[in-house]
């Protein structure tokens, strides 16, 4: 592999300088050979700056959220944010924690959607602890981390304060030879690829970091922003050794379609586990299609998040944000967010009182990999019986809930107890807010000059090295898949 990819594995991170034959260093401090954990630490001659600060959320890795930063968080310039997924923000309150003083960097969106989860989060983490210490208590055994929250409501509020809005397609500049540009990333609303100018001899250097991609052509908002020219590139692989099913032979609301129709005929509830952010409304927005078109029976529909709630809010407001057909859908009238029938629900009462109504129902919570949330008390609700749906409409890593039911798995550890698994389990690839194999491929198929080296990141191991492989075969250019602290030399 060439010089100018090959990784250099270092345990601890210090700000040493960059010597002036090189752009500077990168460290992959999280999402290397894994799909969670986004972080990146970029270092230029004069400038030192962080690239998303996200949270582990794969159980074999949690333990990586409550270890010290493997850097001095004083000593950051700037921190860039590519959007508001808890795998990408959610440990910016244990960074002001701990003595980050700048400024975060993100579009509007991002901003006013992190810190709806951050705040959602820190109310999860010390509601979990609480259970858990009094569980572990009457089991006379103690845990390690989960018994503490990892930050608190006052942590994650002092975020705010740091964020700073920017533009699509505008820049910021850091220092003299560090600035950051914002561009679509077609993944949620908000979501930025950075391209990331070092200036050295006169020259920009450009250093482009995906954040996620979305796939052209879904609902709501704009498709990804298209690259011509990059020195670096660093590329999520969440999908990167699959396409997705609609691409062959299936239709996202044929599907939606007939599973609810098959759970209501067998007189059961259709419950979706759901990320707050984009696949909530994404989730209402092919509801909303299926009764206007009344290919469905009149069910009532459960936004029982309250973060969702919030967050479709956000939407309301940053309507400059979404795509033609959503716009052309507003002007007609047909709007998800307020559709017939939708029932909102606030209160831990009144998603309580969801168990007591009678017929089917389709129930939307969080959260979306079942690891909290109020999701796990209408899974624990449902489970058991045979003519209920369980509905995946999102990604789920290794080791969460979401993940082992998926798998197959007879029976499930929810709220201290077994569950046997009875209940139908099903999945809809299409609502993926990420581009898939093909669709990586095409996004970085525009690039004209091959770039020094493609890093492959946020993905499984199998599904980075598999991607990895492709682009090479495909490309022929240098691409590498770094390990966890791995830091290169950017020449």
């Amino acid at each position: 592999m060439a010089g100018i990819c090959r990784a250099k594995f270092r345990r601890q991170v210090n700000h040493q300088g960059v010597a002036p034959s090189v752009l500077g260093k990168l460290t992959f401090l999280g999402a290397a050979k894994n799909v969670t954990g986004s972080c990146y630490l970029l270092e230029s001659q004069n400038t030192r700056v962080l690239i998303d600060c996200g949270m582990y959320q794969e159980r074999k890795y949690q333990e990586r959220n409550w270890q010290p930063f493997p850097f001095d968080p004083e000593s950051l310039d700037a921190v860039f944010l590519t959007h508001a997924h808890l795998d990408h923000c959610g440990l910016l309150p244990k960074l002001v924690r701990d003595g980050y003083r700048g400024k975060i960097y993100c579009t509007q969106a991002t901003a006013e959607i992190a810190q709806i989860i951050l705040l959602d989060a820190a109310h999860l983490q010390a509601e979990d602890a609480a259970f858990k210490r009094e569980r572990h208590k009457k089991e006379g055994r103690r845990g390690p981390y989960p018994e503490m929250p990892l930050y608190t409501v006052e942590d994650a509020e002092a975020v705010e304060a740091h964020f700073s809005a920017v533009e699509y397609l505008s820049c910021v500049d850091i220092s003299s030879d560090i600035e950051g540009c914002y561009y679509e990333a077609g993944h949620v609303l908000g979501a930025a690829a950075i391209n990331i100018n070092i200036k050295q001899d006169g020259k920009n250097h450009r250093l482009i970091f995906s954040g996620d991609i979305g796939e052209p052509d879904r609902p709501i908002i704009n498709d990804p922003t298209l690259f011509h020219e990059a020195e670096y590139i660093v590329v999520e692989s969440t999908y990167g050794d699959r396409t997705h099913e609609e691409h062959e032979n299936t239709d996202i609301q044929k599907q939606l379609r007939d599973c609810i129709n098959r759970t209501v005929e067998a007189g059961g509830n259709i419950i979706v586990p759901s990320f707050a952010l984009e696949r909530s409304q994404e989730m209402l927005y092919h509801l909303n299609e299926l009764f206007l078109r009344k290919e469905i029976p009149p069910v009532t529909v459960f936004l029982d998040s309250p973060m969702a709630i919030r967050i479709t809010e956000v939407f309301k407001h940053h309507a400059e944000l979404f795509d033609k057909e959503m716009m052309k859908r507003l002007r007609q009238g047909n709007s998800f967010f307020n559709f017939e029938r939708l029932k909102i629900v606030q209160s831990t009462e009144e998603s309580k009182a969801i168990n007591n109504i009678r017929g089917s129902s389709i129930i939307i919570a969080g959260s979306g990999m079942v690891t909290g949330g109020r999701i796990k008390h209408h899974i624990v609700n449902n489970i058991g019986r045979p003519e209920s749906t369980i509905l995946f409409v999102g990604y789920q890593a290794q080791g969460t809930p979401g993940r082992m039911l998926l798998d197959g798995a007879q029976e499930i550890r929810l709220l201290g107890q077994m569950h046997p698994v009875r209940a139908h389990i099903e999945k809809i690839d299409g609502f993926s807010a990420h581009a898939d194999r093909d669709g990586l491929l095409a996004w970085l198929a525009d690039i004209r000059v091959p770039p020094r080296c493609v890093f492959i990141t946020h993905g499984e191991e199998e599904a980075a090295t598999s991607f990895a492989a492709l682009v090479k075969e495909k490309t022929g250019w240098t691409v590498n898949v770094p390990q966890y602290k791995d830091t290169v030399e950017l020449s």
